[in-house]
């Protein structure tokens, strides 16, 4: 081998293998991610160090996997801490503190990372790459949740032993307490679902390991370890709780109980009493490509913030339902469907014209009302997770005239937002296809769709909780400025 190699390979190309084996043999993760930003641009380099760095964990044990890699990230803190604090990210404008704070860096998110042009990256990889290297249900099918689950707690590409050993778990976790469903029956049926999640996240609290722990007297570098019980018991049962929710309001208010042979999104959908198996894969793909979006979005950002007090993470989770819950986040994609139903409504049929369907657009416009599912407050290209719903409808319902229609809207509304000249972003994003979507197959309470966000969303604020403890991150508390100060700045910069 090496013969072959010192014969055949130029010095270039050696040292890159010998680096590669090297760093396969030592395991060293610090090593391995210096190697990868010293070969930058070279594609078939870089994937050899990523399927390295990925896939040389043997854990079948997530927590175990976990706990050998925290000592190296506590590390990599304490030395960017010690060697680099000074180093500036940037300047803070008044665009910025008036604009929601909008591309003001302000807080480290492992899980994701997302790319004004590329969009979503899981622990690097896109949407296709996930795709292509989790494994599904079936070679060839979309990734499971706890494939994303574990990629975005380790940052590795577990094996399909890994991600079985790790449905297991979350299905031996998933039993809910009758007071829990109790809790939920004290409202009306006639409630928001989301408001009747956020109650059972709520009554889920009442067991919370960090609580104990944490009145118990734990160290502060054991955090992490109640924080991943209480952050793993979460996301394993919330489906449950939101199908009672959903059974509850919508059906005949009969459990579907949960399904030992079925993984994490299969067993969503079969809760709520879809068995279609087109239906569970797509539910699959929902939970996975809906689970994180770095750390900035109002649901995420809120639960880190929450959590940062040391707040359990079923209080912060709670929280952050809440933010999801607002129309100008999670609560789109129920909007969005509304709206295509309007349209449908207007014309009495969802085969129209494009003349008709640009008419309608510019009568919502001009009623002062906004096109949901259309821009991203970081986005500025086709949203990734839009595109990747988009090619599951072009391969299981292409002839749906609901998916026709979203696909005419798409070639319709950005030149018309574009000509506006208002917008950054006239591109779909993840919203303007989901429920369609949901809609071919049955699930058609459009209400009901921040639910399946929510539950979606677990999968990527636990992971960050956990990491939160395990690094200390310290109680959030950024400093704000009124009015007159501002006015003051401002003015004294204007007349320098």
């Amino acid at each position: 081998m090496i013969f072959f190699l010192i014969r055949f390979a130029n010095a270039d190309e050696l040292m890159q293998v010998v680096a590669l084996i090297l760093m396969a043999f030592y395991r060293s993760f610090s090593a391995l991610s210096r190697l990868r930003s010293r070969v930058g641009q070279q594609s078939s380099l870089s994937n050899s160090v990523r399927l390295l760095q990925t896939q040389s964990s043997s854990n079948t044990d997530l927590y175990s996997e976990l706990k050998e890699l925290i000592p190296e990230y506590q590390e990599r803190v304490k030395k960017l801490k010690k060697d680099h604090g000074n180093v500036e990210l940037g300047k803070i404008t008044v665009d910025m503190v008036l604009g929601g704070m909008r591309g003001m860096t302000a807080l480290v998110w492992l899980g994701s990372a997302v790319d004004p042009d590329e969009g979503i990256r899981f622990r690097g990889m896109s949407i296709p790459e996930c795709q292509k290297a989790l494994p599904g249900a079936f070679p060839g099918g979309e990734p499971l949740p706890e494939a994303v689950l574990w990629l975005l707690l380790t940052g590795k590409i577990p094996s399909k032993g890994q991600v079985d050993s790790l449905a297991q778990e979350l299905r031996n976790r998933a039993t809910i307490p009758d007071y829990a469903y109790k809790a939920i029956d004290a409202l009306p049926v006639s409630a928001h679902p989301m408001t009747q999640f956020t109650t059972g996240v709520m009554a889920l609290q009442v067991q919370s390991e960090f609580q104990k722990a944490y009145e118990g007297g734990i160290t502060k570098s054991r955090y992490w370890e109640p924080t991943y019980e209480d952050s793993m018991n979460l996301i394993a049962r919330l489906p449950a709780i939101a199908a009672y929710i959903y059974r509850r309001k919508y059906k005949d208010g009969k459990i579907i109980p949960l399904d030992d042979s079925l993984d994490y999104g299969a067993n969503y959908a079969h809760m709520l009493g879809f068995d279609d198996p087109e239906m569970l894969e797509f539910m699959r793909l929902y939970v996975s490509i809906h689970s994180d979006h770095e750390g900035g979005n109002v649901s995420s950002h809120t639960a880190h913030l929450v959590a940062s007090p040391l707040s359990d993470p079923y209080l912060a989770f709670a929280a952050a339902l809440n933010g999801l819950a607002g129309p100008l986040h999670g609560l789109a994609n129920q909007e969005v469907l509304r709206w295509i139903r309007s349209i449908v409504k207007e014309f009495g049929t969802p085969n129209i014209t494009t003349e008709q369907l640009s008419d309608y657009i510019h009568k919502t416009l001009s009623s002062g009302q906004v096109v949901p599912g259309y821009g991203h407050g970081v986005l500025r290209k086709t949203d990734p997770r839009y595109t990747c719903q988009r090619e599951f409808a072009l391969k299981h319902l292409p002839n749906d005239p609901y998916f026709q229609l979203v696909s005419k809207i798409k070639e319709v509304v950005p030149p018309i937002l574009t000509k506006l000249g208002k917008v950054k972003n006239p591109w779909p994003n993840v919203d303007a296809h989901s429920g369609v979507l949901l809609n071919y197959y049955g699930l058609t309470e459009e209400n009901y769709y921040t639910v399946l966000f929510g539950v979606s969303r677990s999968i990527g604020v636990g992971p960050q909780l956990i990491w939160d403890r395990a690094l200390g991150m310290p109680l959030e508390r950024p400093k704000s400025i009124t009015l007159e100060k501002l006015e003051k700045l401002c003015g004294a910069s204007t007349s320098s």
